[in-house]
């Protein structure tokens, strides 16, 4: 069992070694269509991240670099997958762990979140300022209703919207509610992470899997990323929002097969 100041890390299946990394206010229990269709050829070691699901008495911070560092010293060697928040912990541990790293896949995943600006390299295609306010201000206000408007957000522009919001709200709470105080800190990393000065350095193979109708990181965001790190490919799920590991398991679970066939041992 877990101490409970330990990160909780699931591991179950056989095969090549697959960390899963989930989103803002979300938990590991996220991943379950992909770990059905993964587990029989991959050993999936699914995270909770710090103050969420079982990991809510975790002593770190939700910090990437902390984080990172006790997943590396746990975990062999290993592809890593970050959906949405997440993602900005698998491209630290690329950037800084990188012999633990054998290639990075972002899954509706950005390095930076936030909209900036007009004018030359300026990011475009983040959300707005005025968004991630917003949602800081209702944590402070109403921190359930909050969650439900973001959810709501992740599953707009789905094929499967109706599907895709009951998986999210239904697993939401799964495993206990997230502390109020870690939502602020995770949101506050969205709003403040900006990586995209690393990516041309960026040392491993990366995946940018983006939802073509993802509401909260805009696929041209991911494409961009891509076209700024070495041996970067892009791919788009059509129909998808921002969870399409709920409602498009299978064209997720090929994509990595894919990429994963495509790194060295």
């Amino acid at each position: 069992m877990t101490p409970d100041w330990e990160l909780h890390i699931e591991t179950t299946g056989r095969g090549p070694d697959l960390v899963l990394l989930h989103g803002w206010a979300m938990h590991g229990g996220v991943f379950a269509p992909l770990v059905e269709r993964l587990a029989g050829e991959y050993t999936l070691h699914i995270v909770d991240l710090p103050g969420h699901g079982h990991s809510a008495g975790a002593a770190l911070a939700l910090a990437p670099g902390p984080v990172v560092d006790e997943l590396t010293a746990r975990l062999p060697r290993a592809l890593w997958l970050g959906w949405s928040l997440g993602g900005l912990f698998a491209l630290q541990a690329a950037l800084a762990r990188t012999p633990a790293v054998r290639g990075v896949a972002l899954l509706c995943s950005s390095p930076r979140f936030v909209r900036e600006g007009a004018g030359e390299g300026a990011w475009r295609y983040g959300m707005s300022p005025e968004i991630f306010q917003d949602f800081a201000a209702g944590l402070r206000q109403d921190w359930r209703g909050t969650l439900e408007r973001f959810i709501a957000l992740e599953a707009f522009g789905s094929d499967h919207a109706k599907e895709e919001l009951r998986t999210l709200r239904d697993g939401l709470f799964a495993r206990g509610e997230p502390a109020a105080g870690v939502l602020a800190d995770g949101l506050r990393l969205l709003q403040e992470a900006d990586l995209r000065q690393a990516l041309p350095g960026l040392p491993v193979p990366s995946l940018w899997l983006a939802g073509r109708r993802d509401r909260v990181v805009d696929p041209r965001a991911m494409r961009e990323a891509a076209a700024l790190a070495p041996r970067a490919r892009f791919e788009q799920v059509e129909h998808a929002g921002h969870a399409p590991f709920l409602t498009h398991a299978d064209v997720v679970a090929d994509a990595l097969r894919r990429f994963e066939a495509s790194l060295d041992p």
